[in-house]
C-alpha cells in the first residue's frame, strides 16, 4: 500500500491530476470535500467555528457563510484560528479514509488530494506544536506528489474558473487569489521536500504525460513492502 499526498498552490492543477491518477488505478479523496462535510450544520466543527468566530458566521440557511468567514480568516488575520479548529478533524478523516481503502486493498495507492500539505505542518509548528500527526506530514503519507505552476498562470486559472460576470467581480476574485497565495508555501520549498514534483505550466496533455510516467512508480512502490515509511 501506499499513501500519496498531493499538493501544490490555489490553479496548480491539483484536482486534474487527481482524476487523471484515479483513471489509471489509484483511489483518491479532496481533503476540501472532508473539511465541508465536516464543517455542515451538526457536526462539532461546526460549533466550534461559531463559538469562536461568533454567530456573524451563521447564514441565513443555517449554515456557515463562508465568503465571512474567508473575509475574517485572510483579511483579519484570524486563518490561524480557522485552520486550528479545521485542520485536526480534517487529517483524522484523512486517516480514517486511507485505513478503509487499505482495508479492502492491501496494494492500493491511496491518494489525498489537498492544498494544505506543508501548510499544516508549518501552521502546527507555529503553534508550539512539535508532536503528532499536524507537525510532520511524513507521519501521514509515504509520498508527496507537488505539482507547481506559475503563479500568475495559478491566479489565471483560478480567475477563469469562477466564471465571474463582471471586471469588478474578476478584480475581486483575483485579489482574493492573491491572499490565499500569500499564505500557501511558495513551490520551491514545496519542490525541494517532495518525493515527486510535476510541472503544469503547458498543455494538459504535457501534464497528463508526466502523470502517467508518475503512475507505475507509484503502483510499483504500493506492492512493495519496504516503500511505506515509519513514522519518525
Amino acid at each position: 500500500m501506499l499513501r500519496v499526498g498531493l499538493t501544490g498552490g490555489l490553479g496548480s492543477g491539483k484536482s486534474t491530476v487527481a482524476a487523471l491518477l484515479r483513471s489509471l488505478g489509484a483511489q483518491g479523496i479532496e481533503a476540501d470535500a472532508l473539511g465541508r462535510a465536516l464543517m455542515e450544520p451538526g457536526q462539532p466543527v461546526f460549533a466550534a467555528i461559531v463559538a469562536r468566530f461568533g454567530a456573524e458566521v451563521v447564514g441565513a440557511d443555517g449554515r456557515l457563510d463562508r465568503a465571512r468567514l474567508a473575509d475574517l480568516a485572510f483579511r483579519q488575520n484570524r486563518l490561524q484560528e480557522l485552520n486550528a479548529l479545521v485542520h485536526p478533524p480534517v487529517i483524522e478523516a484523512q486517516m480514517r479514509w486511507m485505513d478503509e481503502v487499505f482495508a479492502r486493498d492491501a496494494s492500493a495507492v491511496a491518494v489525498v488530494e489537498s492544498a494544505l500539505i506543508f501548510e499544516v505542518v508549518r501552521d502546527a509548528l507555529a503553534r508550539g506544536e512539535k508532536e503528532g500527526l499536524l507537525a510532520d506530514w511524513r507521519r501521514r503519507f509515504d509520498r508527496v506528489v507537488v505539482i507547481t505552476a506559475p503563479d500568475e498562470l495559478k491566479i489565471a486559472r483560478h480567475v477563469a474558473r469562477t466564471q465571474a460576470a463582471s471586471a469588478d467581480d474578476r478584480a475581486s476574485i483575483e485579489a482574493d487569489a492573491r491572499r490565499r497565495l500569500a499564505h500557501q508555501v511558495p513551490d520551491e520549498e514545496k519542490a525541494a521536500q517532495a518525493d515527486y514534483v510535476l510541472e503544469n505550466a503547458g498543455e494538459l496533455a504535457g501534464l497528463r504525460a508526466q502523470v502517467e510516467a508518475l503512475w507505475p512508480k507509484l503502483r510499483d512502490e504500493a506492492r512493495e513492502p519496504g516503500a511505506r515509511r515509519s513514522p519518525q
